[in-house]
């Protein structure tokens, strides 16, 4: 064994016998124990970043862990390879979508093979083949046969220079991220799927996902929105009644004015007669649909000349135009009460409008300053005539039944979720599997002409989407008629394809179907691990999916992740690591510096990984030396021969205790990595122990036994998280069988057990000692032999001692005058 650590070599021959020996190929074995460890996978960016190795990192170590507990892991990878990314590099850089993702493909899968991660990658996919993407479209004309496929207009932010649909995040300050221009809001024919139809099975799910973290479910249940309240009709002289929906009807005799979105029937109709509404029609085809935006939007708006009569009192109540209000959300209108509502509130005193009370505190002593802000709080209901004095259960009752019972009005159940728009009028993406004919209307691509491939030798110019330019992708012929057609040229929005790629990563090589029975082998997915970003859209769309593939016969059960852990940032000087903030560290550097199992440990030892870590350089040092450190212990006890069979019956105190020491540890590292997932404490656990040995003094045969099987124990504990490092001294240890195939190392019950035990001795909280106490010492021994120590009555001499304090099998303080 060389006496210097060479984490190069060490690496290379590790990852070499992993390879020769496919360690990491997933079996389908009845007779054990599945557990399938899932990191979410990256975008073939180009490189990889910390946040990746960190990611990545985590995932591996639970996955060799459940290993050594003997079950039968499944950790695969693949690339969500679709998506405007690959669009912009293409322009920048002048090569076709295709060839730059496959080529980053390529590069960052050797990042993570340097890496050391224990993937199986006989089972890696790329969502951009049509090997894969066939299935979604498969899936979609099932789905569209079913009719939770449909097309609609919607709204969208369209950017008028690259001829495309942003999303909200894409516009900023009103403009395309990239291009600049104005962005106009704009109604297109959109392919919707019906998310709505399971937001109460979505909804009630999260309470069975107790693996997950609150806040993800808290934000999920937030992003559903489940509300109860009543549509209430508003009628309208010589026109469709105005209908709205409000959790509070209680506050529906404050109703002073109603507010329509720009692109609402009324807001049309008065835009024919009325100029300064069309104008202002014009002006919020203008204004991002983003809520976040909305939310801080300077509360503008056009009256009508348009009124609603109210459905209780009768009274005329104006409508404006108002663009906070967006026609997508609801019914595209809400009652207006000023008093009672902060953004209402803005927009009356804007405008000029009345501002009427009609609920007061349940505290009759509280006083309320309408002139300050609005009262949003639920109280007691007033100058509402017959409801007059009723709370909020009692107001909401009587109103919805006085509507219910003139036909004004309805109880609802709503949600905040919509029904998820899927189509993309962007080129590198999946193609939509519709044909659109003159005479049959959109029709489902046959199953025996799928997949439609998207073609990848494209021109790109950067305007529009290529295949919108190529006839020969899009004309065709009608499946039903026969007649010419063309095809659908908008692709999936991406979200598509990385919310079923888990289960697909069960039977990657099955070209007939999109699953089979090892889907009920491996599914669901134990353990799933990625960042918090995705706790909303991705995670409720994967959801979504798995209850669409279950309802389809494709799938076993109801959810598709048991666990989620959502690992923190990677940090830098207190800044999220990005290009643009200059601030990034590159794995590769520090990889060919300190060898990959530095940058793991270093990774898995800084922080806990729900929370964010600060990158430090003198973090990464350190981790380097604690393994070298961790090599010469090894090598210089290897160096003296084998050791000895240990015998415990025959150990002295010191070496007992050590002995102690090590099977505490493997308990609590054994908790730590299993059950808690906190992999600093168990690092540090290791590193403790491992000075502990530093300080055994003797070279006898129990000497070096008790070393062998301290040094064996550390080596299995850390195998997780530095792999080759422990794959290569577990064979110096003097062990054929490799270490990745090798058990977790179980306590020793009688070695916790002692005549005796150490306690730490204070004076006055101030460590000075160390005393050996009979187990089951009472109180007044403890005592007597902590004041009889040498060191203590150096501490205490010339002083009196006012008391002994006595924490049981911890220590001993003596406090003294």
């Amino acid at each position: 064994m060389q006496e210097q650590y060479q984490p190069e070599t060490v690496e290379t021959e590790a990852q070499a016998w992993w390879a020769e020996q496919d360690c990491f190929r997933a079996q389908e074995d009845p007779s054990r124990e599945t557990f399938y460890c899932l990191s979410m996978f990256p975008y073939p960016s180009g490189r990889l970043h910390m946040g990746h190795v960190r990611n990545y990192t985590i995932g591996d170590v639970i996955a060799r862990y459940q290993r050594m507990q003997g079950r039968n892991v499944l950790q695969p990878m693949g690339w969500d390879a679709f998506g405007l990314p690959a669009e912009n590099a293409a322009m920048k850089h002048g090569v076709p979508p295709a060839q730059w993702t496959y080529e980053n493909i390529d590069y960052m899968r050797g990042q993570l093979q340097r890496l050391g991660f224990a993937y199986d990658w006989s089972r890696e996919l790329a969502t951009c083949t049509p090997e894969y993407y066939r299935w979604e479209q498969w899936l979609f004309t099932r789905l569209f046969k079913k009719g939770l496929v449909y097309k609609k207009t919607a709204v969208v932010n369209w950017d008028p220079v690259d001829q495309t649909v942003l999303a909200n995040e894409q516009v900023i300050e009103g403009r395309g991220w990239r291009s600049g221009a104005k962005v106009e809001r704009r109604e297109i024919p959109q392919w919707f799927l019906r998310i709505t139809d399971y937001a109460e099975e979505l909804l009630n799910g999260l309470d069975n996902l107790t693996g997950w973290p609150e806040q993800v479910r808290t934000m999920q249940r937030n992003w559903i929105g489940r509300s109860e309240g009543v549509e209430v009709a508003f009628p309208v002289d010589g026109g469709e009644p105005l209908r709205i929906y409000t959790t509070r009807p209680d506050t529906l005799m404050g109703v002073t004015y109603m507010a329509v979105a720009a692109d609402h029937p009324l807001a049309r109709q008065a835009a024919e007669t009325r100029p300064e509404v069309a104008a202002f029609i014009e002006e919020c085809r203008h204004n991002s649909v983003s809520e976040a935006d909305m939310a801080t939007l300077e509360k503008r708006g056009v009256a009508t000349g348009i009124e609603a009569r109210h459905p209780i009192t009768g009274e005329p109540v104006p409508v404006w135009v108002a663009n906070f209000v967006l026609m997508e959300y609801g019914t595209g209108a809400v009652m207006s009460v000023p008093a009672h509502d902060q953004r209402d509130w803005e927009f009356a005193r804007a405008h000029g409008l009345p501002i009427r009370q009609v609920i007061r505190p349940a505290d009759e002593t509280a006083s309320v300053d309408l002139a300050q802000e609005a009262f949003t709080d639920k109280g007691v209901l007033m100058a509402s005539g017959e409801f007059d004095g009723l709370d909020f259960p009692q107001a909401f009752e009587a109103i919805a039944g006085y509507l219910e019972s003139r036909e004004l009005g309805t109880r609802q159940v709503n949600y905040r979720l919509r029904d998820w728009g899927v189509s993309r009028q962007r080129y590198w993406g999946c193609p939509i599997p519709i044909i659109n004919c003159p005479g049959c209307g959109a029709v489902p691509v046959p199953e025996s002409q799928l997949p439609v491939v998207l073609p990848e030798d494209v021109a790109f110019d950067g305007t529009g989407s290529p295949i919108k330019k190529m006839p020969e992708f899009y004309k065709t012929t009608c499946p039903e008629c026969g007649g010419e057609a063309e095809r659908e040229t908008d692709t999936f929005d991406t979200f598509f394809e990385s919310s079923w790629y888990y289960a697909r990563y069960t039977c990657p090589d099955n070209h007939d179907a999109m699953m089979d029975e090892r889907a009920g082998h491996w599914l669901p997915v134990n353990q799933y691990v990625g960042g918090i970003e995705h706790a909303v859209l991705h995670l409720l769309y994967a959801r979504f999916f798995h209850k669409l593939m279950r309802d389809e016969g494709l799938v076993p059960g109801d959810e598709p992740f048991t666990h989620l852990l959502t690992q923190g940032m990677v940090l830098k000087d207190g800044a999220k690591m990005s290009k643009s903030k200059g601030n990034t560290v590159d794995p590769q550097e520090l990889i060919q510096r300190y060898g990959a199992d530095t940058v793991r440990l270093f990774m898995m030892f800084a922080a806990p990984p729900e929370l964010s870590l600060e990158w430090s350089d003198s973090g990464v040092e350190g981790a380097f030396r604690f393994i070298k450190r961790l090599w010469k212990q090894v090598h210089d006890h290897v160096s003296q021969g084998a050791a000895p069979a240990l015998d415990p019956a025959s150990l002295n105190d010191a070496q007992a205790d050590l002995r102690r020491k090590l099977h505490q540890t493997i308990g609590k590292v054994s908790d730590d990595v299993g059950r808690r997932y906190t992999f600093n404490t168990a690092i540090a656990a290791c590193m403790e122990l491992m000075n502990d040995l530093g300080r055994l003094e003797g070279d006898t045969d129990q000497d070096r036994a008790l070393t062998q099987e301290v040094l064996e124990s550390v080596v299995l504990m850390l195998s997780p998280i530095i792999p080759h490092v422990t794959h290569r001294l577990w064979r110096e240890l003097g062990h054929d069988r490799a270490v990745v195939d090798c058990a977790w190392p179980q306590v020793d019950e009688s070695a916790l057990q002692s005549d005796t035990q150490e306690l730490v001795v204070q004076v006055n909280g101030k460590l000075r000692s160390h005393i050996r106490v009979p187990t089951g010492a009472d109180r007044a021994a403890i005592e007597q032999m902590a004041l009889a120590d040498d060191n203590v009555q150096r501490h205490t001499e010339g002083k009196s001692v006012a008391k002994v304090i006595v924490v049981p099998g911890k220590l001993v303080n003596v406090v003294a005058k």
